[in-house]
Formats: C-alpha cells, structure tokens, sequence
C-alpha cells in the first residue's frame, strides 16, 4: 500500500482505502473490529486474485464471473468434506471411515465471505447497482452449494416454525417465526 494508506487497483475508479475507514461501533476508534480486519483482508485477497489472473482484470471490470471464479478457486484450500454422489458415504451425517471425496469450502464460510465483500465493494466507492457481489447469479450458486453440501452429509433444509414463548400458537392471530436450521 502506498504511504497514503490509499492504493487505486489498477486501473479501478475507486481506491482500496481501509486506514482511513470509520471504525465499526463501540470499537472506540482504535482497532479495527474482528469484521471489519477480516473484511479488509478479504476485500486484499480478491484485489490480488484479480490482479493474478491473466490478463490482470481491473477492478472496474469486474463481474460476477469473476466473483463465481473465485469462489472456485478458494475450494481448494477448503476443509468441508462433501461426499460426491458415488460415494457410499453421501447422504451421511457422520461417515464410519475416511473416504477419497474432495474438501471444499463450506457455504456458511462462502456465504459470510460474500457478504463481506459485498460490503467493501460499496464501502470502497462501489456502486450498489454494479456491485458484482450482489448479483443473481452469485445467489444462485451459495444455494446451489448449500443444497449441494446439505444432501452430501444427509441434512435437509426445510424452514421450521418456532413458537413465539408466551403465546399459544392455536389462538395467537400472531403467525409463528420461521427460521432456517443450518448445520453447526
């Protein structure tokens, strides 16, 4: 970074700028928060993928397909076991013995990362309207990995309904939460 604690990306219209970013709240100015130290080192990493790919890619020019490329591309240094459908442990929770299958990055770590590179994008002068990270297709593909990693290890996705305490559900005109259960 240059002595500034700006750097434009090469060729971008907006500087990657975390130095002089507001803190997050109740972090008194000082350090950064855990989000926002984990955000700039994300939001560091996707610049310099950009920038390795040949021909670098600008940030300016950066879209979704870069964004999905990406998310391929860190599957390597994941550490999800997500058993492939010939596999005779697919569909198991808790597998009896090892197996061949890859690892993966899991969805809930893709999905987190997502919404904190969606986030620098706009802090950092980007667009909501053009910000790659915010996309359909990029939607599209954590729940297709979500699906994908939750039949793999057997669990199903179905929205639940969970009683608000102190009311009785039969006679309450208050419908029910729902939330989604997600693996631990």
């Amino acid at each position: 970074m240059s002595s500034s604690g700006k750097e434009l990306v090469e060729g971008s219209t907006f500087p990657i700028d975390y130095q002089h970013q507001q803190q997050s709240p109740g972090s008194g100015g000082g350090t950064p928060s855990r989000y926002e130290s984990q955000k700039r080192r994300d939001w560091n990493t996707f610049g310099q993928y950009l920038k390795n790919q040949r021909p670098p890619v600008l940030l300016s020019q950066c879209n979704s397909n870069h964004v999905l490329d990406f998310l391929r591309y860190l599957d390597q240094f994941g550490k999800t076991k997500v058993h492939l459908q010939g596999c005779m442990f697919y569909g198991q929770p808790e597998p009896p013995a090892p197996c061949t299958c890859p690892l993966r990055q899991a969805w809930g770590s893709l999905d987190a990362l997502i919404g904190r590179l969606r986030a620098a994008y706009e802090e950092n002068g980007g667009s909501p309207e053009t910000n790659p990270f915010a996309t359909g297709s990029i939607r599209v593909y954590l729940k297709e990995v979500r699906e994908c990693q939750a039949k793999a290890r057997g669990i199903a996705y179905k929205k639940k309904k969970k009683a608000i305490k102190g009311i009785d559900e039969s006679s309450s005109s208050v419908p029910a939460l729902e939330y989604h259960q997600y693996p631990k």
